[in-house]
């Protein structure tokens, strides 16, 4: 989950009940514990919509920074699939996410996911280039992979699950929703949600790397599918499956959410 800042300051539709303002100030004045996890959405590039529901497309970086996710690794395919020469390959691959950076800087957008990106890239480039293996190019994106896993299966045994830090903060529930034990349960379904996607990844990935250049055209290809349209996909599940019930929106949840 690429980590980047919101691009707009928060306008008349982010208020909530009463009028008062949602997000980073809300949940500070009600307690360090809620703005640290209004914080972490923020961080985690969480967005709404006018209508208080996540803006599913926005949090995972608009169709730009699918772009930057994906074309790196499309490119590096693409010139290793046609020259099967390694050091081409992975310039070609620094040079399109490097490319990325430039057009942020001329419209004058953050640069935190651009570079996050060239970073992840340079290194991934560093290793098949020192091991001489092509695979290799994808396999920090593994060891990423667990770490989400892990720290999202630590959220959930700590009760803490990242699901509700992250969804809580959208549907201005701040934090509350740890005192009401269904809304714990139903983060923590949501959490395991997130974790089931990333977990599928390598389940299907794992295997196709260790198959070396025989499996690289496979697992490029699931590297893409697998990457930002699943991401998409498990966040939409996991908001639909921790919505309040109506009993709740009707006592003073967010009906939009």
């Amino acid at each position: 989950m690429t980590a980047h800042q919101p691009e707009h300051p928060a306008g008349p539709e982010d208020t909530g009940r009463n009028g008062q303002p949602q997000g980073n100030e809300q949940a500070a004045g009600a307690s360090p514990v809620a703005g640290l996890a209004a914080g972490y959405a923020a961080k985690a590039g969480l967005h709404r919509t006018h209508d208080g529901r996540v803006d599913v497309l926005r949090s995972a970086g608009g169709v730009q920074g699918i772009a930057e996710s994906i074309v790196p690794g499309l490119v590096f395919l693409v010139a290793f699939t046609i020259t099967r020469e390694l050091t081409p390959s992975l310039v070609a691959a620094l040079v399109s996410a490097a490319v990325f950076t430039v057009v942020r800087l001329v419209q004058r957008r953050p640069l935190t996911q651009a570079l996050a990106g060239v970073a992840g890239v340079g290194i991934s480039a560093w290793l098949a280039n020192t091991t001489g293996k092509a695979e290799d190019f994808y396999l920090p994106g593994f060891f990423t992979n667990a770490a989400y896993i892990l720290a999202m299966v630590l959220s959930i045994a700590l009760k803490w699950p990242v699901a509700g830090l992250l969804f809580g903060f959208i549907r201005n529930e701040g934090v509350e929703w740890r005192k009401e034990p269904a809304r714990v349960r139903a983060y923590r379904l949501g959490t395991w949600i997130i974790v089931a996607v990333l977990a599928l990844r390598l389940i299907v990935q794992v295997p196709l790397y260790l198959m070396g250049t025989d499996g690289l055209a496979a697992l490029a290809t699931t590297r893409l599918i697998m990457g930002a349209p699943l991401y998409i996909l498990g966040i939409w599940v996991a908001w639909l499956v921790t919505r309040p019930a109506p009993a709740e929106a009707e006592a003073g949840a967010d009906p939009a959410a």
